[in-house]
């Protein structure tokens, strides 16, 4: 199967001056991590473009396609979750 893979630093860049250093949607404030943090709570492609009218339709996919070059080749252990009694 072809890949096609997402450039993902045209659109997403860091400065040490905004946001701390943080991955920023480049030409906004926004952050992969806020903009992450949106989808893991449940909004939806099209209320992040509602809420911020200037995100340029890709940057979407570059956060997935930085986040997938940021966790490919990494290995992770997830430890179940301790259920506390009740």
């Amino acid at each position: 199967m072809e890949q096609l893979f997402m450039n993902w630093r045209a659109y997403i860049h860091t400065d040490p001056a905004i946001l701390g250093g943080k991955p920023i949607i480049k030409g906004t404030r926004l952050s992969v991590e806020l903009l992450l943090d949106r989808l893991a709570n449940g909004w939806t492609e099209q209320m992040i473009f509602d809420s911020y009218p200037n995100l340029p339709a890709e940057a979407l996919k570059a956060v997935y396609g930085f986040m997938l070059d940021t966790i490919k080749d990494d290995v992770f252990q997830i430890q179940p979750s301790v259920r506390q009694a009740s």
